[in-house]
């Protein structure tokens, strides 16, 4: 999900130097600088998932509007990029970062279909009913987050959605690996998983085009750029549980690259900034729903196994990265 055409980017994340780009400025070539020794911890594991018996991860469900999710399970890893990680910025401090509750995560992009489901309007540049939606500010994601919380079947089954925080949507894309993407170190392969400058035809494609990676996720490297639901700040130099970003700020955390970005921003690290009210052709979302429960109730029902090409999943087993944002 990196360099844009020039006419693609208004913003990308950066700090310290400000080697990613910002909200009208296209992207640039991260600087590659060692991440300081106190706040990095280079020889543990990347991921650890908590003990969760009865949560195992990329188990599946399908909402009331047809939106497939996947459980993704607790635990902890590595945030951010190790210093030697080719194409990192240095606003990708690593630190170990623990996530107490498990939580289901959209299996895709959410499409224009199921963005005009529920909110009755379609602001897409490149229309495609599964392709997936953009043009669409932070407080948009936001609002059909709310709005679908609030369908009946949802609110009935007590399932709340929103977008995630950075440190869940990162937790999500590695899926257990330690490497620069979720499917290991090697950008040639990046092809295979995702839309990005090297293959997009200058557009957004259909979701779940591309191979997933190991917890069922689709598109987490590239085709559009997605809200987080975090403020964009420094990351803290040391250990974090359940971390939401920054207590405020005037700039949003966009993850994963887009279409129209190079391989070192669609990395897993790779991190994004925009302004809220951007709406942009190569910026859209993804949501998480906060809720865990059972197939009972609010029209969900279970989806089978993804039979995903590449690392392996809970325990651990591939790849890890960096990126740079759009917009």
């Amino acid at each position: 999900m990196r360099v844009v055409l020039a006419v693609l980017l208004v913003g990308i994340a950066g700090c310290g130097g400000d080697n990613s780009p910002d909200d009208g400025a296209a992207p640039s070539l991260p600087t590659v600088i060692p991440v300081k020794a106190e706040n990095a911890e280079a020889d543990a594991p990347k991921t650890k998932p908590v003990s969760e018996p009865n949560v195992p991860g990329g188990m599946g469900v399908t909402n009331s509007i047809g939106m497939k999710l996947r459980l993704i399970p607790a635990g902890e890893f590595m945030m951010g990029s190790p210093g030697t990680e080719s194409g990192r910025s240095d606003n990708e401090t690593q630190h170990r970062v623990t996530l107490t509750k498990p939580f289901y995560m959209g299996e895709t992009e959410v499409t224009q279909e199921q963005y005009q489901k529920v909110m009755v309007k379609n602001p897409s540049q490149y229309k495609g009913p599964q392709n997936p939606v953009e043009k669409v500010s932070w407080a948009d994601a936001v609002e059909f987050c709310g709005k679908l919380s609030a369908m009946p079947a949802e609110k009935t089954a007590g399932h709340v959605y929103r977008l995630p925080t950075e440190a869940e949507w990162e937790y999500a894309c590695c899926a257990g690996t330690t490497t620069a993407y979720s499917f290991g170190d090697d950008a040639s392969r990046l092809g295979d998983y995702g839309w990005f400058e090297g293959n997009m035809d200058l557009k957004t494609h259909p979701v779940g085009e591309k191979k997933p990676n190991a917890w069922g996720l689709y598109d987490m490297h590239g085709n559009v750029w997605e809200w987080c639901q975090d403020w964009y700040g420094d990351y803290p130099s040391g250990s974090a549980t359940d971390p939401t970003g920054a207590t405020s700020g005037s700039i949003r955390v966009i993850r994963g690259g887009s279409w129209g970005n190079d391989a070192r921003f669609c990395r897993s690290a790779s991190r994004g900034r925009s302004t809220p009210g951007s709406r942009r052709h190569y910026l859209g979302f993804r949501v998480l729903r906060s809720s865990i429960g059972g197939a009972a109730g609010g029209g969900v029902k279970p989806v089978e196994p993804s039979g995903s090409v590449g690392p392996q999943g809970a325990s651990g087993a591939a790849t890890r990265g960096a990126g740079v944002q759009a917009e």
